[in-house]
């Protein structure tokens, strides 16, 4: 995408009140306009693994080390407006893991087919975020929607049903308790968002494995420029694969990289109006948990800014085969010796085991 209007240019000009935000916010000064300058261009392609990994968080991480802390403390206060707070999203019960003191953190992604109060659901998308206490790599572990594990109160089940049960409380403590690590931050996001997102960004170009057909939308193996309604196609379709769901969890993972190639394009960070959609679009199909403030996204984004696309880390939970249920549900038998190498490598701080989808 090209930049709007003009010449186009390195960054965002925003202004002398760039490190009075800074300051406001508790981190340390920007740099002069000019060595900034010279850092964004650096910085704009590694920062893309930032938005991978915080992904529905995806506008305010980014923009912590390429746009003025200015204008980012302004968006910060318009995403707080238009963002919803989650209510006891991180619940507290008896035997919950123990905070993790050494400065890791683990973000719960949800992505989830309505987002709706009142109304019952499933999470479609379930990722566990972890960004290690050295900042050193990002660790992005998929769960399988239809993974099948003990749900609390309600016995062996799927793990998206326990989103319909409990909504975002009881998923966080199912995956809690799975994982046997504790849940920093959660955020969900509706799949509508995933439209507004892209069109936003006016379109995001993803790499398909294959080639696959859903509803009226054709995606051919490589290089595909997605609208919103493509986006969202792309996304959740699962019936055109012969793995189903395994090959769903490569999809939204690549519409990820595409999402986060689009954020830090020069098209985008060079324009204001563009980056305000974005952050704006993103915070109305976002939910969170209370503690999940504007300074606390730009906090995770400051501190993971020396990232480069090489240390994500991908992996998806491992699974043995499927199984069918007293009731007849098809479902995913998770490994027990794969789950107990993700758990000691969480408790450690280590690289997740890899383990393809």
């Amino acid at each position: 995408m090209s930049a709007s209007g003009g010449a186009p240019r390195s960054g965002v000009d925003v202004g002398s009140d760039s490190v009075d935000g800074l300051a406001e916010l508790g981190l340390e000064p920007a740099p002069s306009r000019g060595a900034r300058r010279q850092a964004e261009r650096r910085r704009r392609r590694r920062l893309a693994v930032v938005v991978v990994t915080l992904a529905v968080l995806v506008g305010v991480p980014v923009l912590a080390a390429v746009v003025g802390a200015g204008y980012l403390v302004r968006l910060g206060a318009s995403f707080g407006d238009r963002s919803t707070t989650i209510a006891g999203a991180l619940p507290e019960y008896e035997g919950r893991p123990a905070a993790d003191d050494d400065g890791a953190v683990d973000v719960l992604l949800l992505g989830s087919d309505t987002r709706v109060e009142g109304e019952s659901g499933r999470s479609d998308t379930i990722m566990l975020v972890r960004l290690p206490a050295d900042r050193s790599s990002v660790e992005v572990l998929s769960i399988m929607r239809d993974s099948w594990v003990e749900v609390p109160g309600h016995g062996e089940a799927k793990i998206n049903a326990a989103y319909s049960w409990g909504g975002v409380p009881l998923t966080v403590q199912t995956v809690e308790q799975l994982l046997e690590v504790r849940v920093d931050h959660v955020a969900e996001i509706d799949f509508e968002g995933f439209r507004a997102m892209t069109d936003a960004l006016g379109g995001v170009v993803v790499d398909s494995e294959q080639p696959f057909t859903a509803g009226p939308h054709e995606f051919r193996q490589g290089l595909n420029r997605l609208d919103g309604d493509a986006a969202l196609a792309f996304v959740r379709e699962r019936y055109s694969f012969a793995d189903a769901d395994h090959q769903r969890v490569r999809n939204q993972q690549a519409f990820l990289t595409g999402l986060a190639q689009g954020v830090v394009s020069r098209g985008t960070l060079t324009d204001p109006a563009r980056v305000s959609e974005f952050v704006g679009v993103t915070a109305d199909h976002l939910a969170v948990d209370a503690s999940l403030t504007p300074a606390r996204l730009l906090e995770l984004g400051w501190s993971s800014r020396g990232l480069t696309p090489s240390s994500l880390h991908a992996v998806t939970l491992p699974v043995a085969g499927g199984g069918t249920s007293a009731d007849g549900q098809s479902y995913l038998a998770i490994d027990p010796a794969g789950l107990e190498s993700v758990r000691e490598a969480l408790r450690s701080d280590e690289a997740l085991p890899d383990a393809a989808p």
